[in-house]
């Protein structure tokens, strides 16, 4: 998980667009994650209830993610008026 401040407001622009662009990385290791997860399971390498445990884990990490994604889209609208077309990763 990324170190996080919470009121971005005081950044500049551009320090706004490298934490999108990080949290975007952050974003793809996760589903990374949570493929090579589901893949270990299947394969029976791990036991159900570890597959529980790392999904849950995973499954906040990507609701945080998705929290922050939330909060920088709103700052970026917010100061250039217009959202921004969503990357695709």
């Amino acid at each position: 998980m990324l170190i996080w401040c919470e009121d971005i407001s005081t950044f500049s622009l551009e320090e706004v667009f490298q934490r999108q662009v990080e949290n975007r990385v952050w974003s793809k290791e996760l589903r990374r994650k949570n493929n090579a997860l589901v893949n270990s399971r299947l394969a029976n390498e791990i036991t159900l209830a570890d597959y529980q445990m790392e999904r849950r884990l995973v499954g906040e990490e990507t609701a945080e993610c998705r929290r922050r994604a939330g909060v920088i889209d709103a700052q970026i609208i917010l100061r250039t008026g217009r959202p921004l077309v969503p990357a695709l990763l």
